[in-house]
């Protein structure tokens, strides 16, 4: 059985809107089962210079990128939207096991199959260290 996760392609500013605050809420949540859930099970993914194909190796992925970018907590913003694809803009702040503050910024693009899963997510992201007093996404 197909499972779905609406709002379903094509999208419209609203539905995009609501597709983008799933999106934020489940990887603000830290929990790579739940992410991955969004994913068609064949996706495939750029983030940065790492390249997956499949939830098992997005699971893989998060649960190591969380386990290294303590107190993680992100923004996304709409950028653009058509049919069934997706731009959106972010940030997100992290720090290490050292206690450094990091504001990650980035882009994002998203296409949907006619389930609303999502299968295919190619990620720019760039880093930039902050301190403590500097950060402006609250926990």
């Amino acid at each position: 059985m197909t499972v779905t996760r609406p709002p379903l392609p094509p999208f419209t500013a609203e539905t995009a809107q609501q597709k983008v605050r799933a999106a934020e809420d489940a990887w603000n949540s830290r929990d790579p089962e739940r992410v991955a859930l969004g994913y068609t099970p064949d996706s495939e993914w750029r983030n940065r210079d790492v390249f997956l194909n499949g939830r098992a190796e997005i699971v893989e992925f998060l649960t190591a990128k969380w386990e290294r970018e303590l107190d993680y907590r992100l923004r996304k913003e709409l950028w653009a939207y058509s049919d069934h694809r997706i731009a959106v803009r972010f940030e997100y702040e992290w720090h290490d096991h050292d206690g450094q503050w990091y504001r990650s910024y980035g882009n994002e693009n998203w296409e949907f199959d006619e389930h609303g899963l999502m299968r295919r997510r190619y990620a720019s992201i760039n880093d930039l260290a902050i301190t403590a007093e500097e950060r402006r996404i609250a926990l």
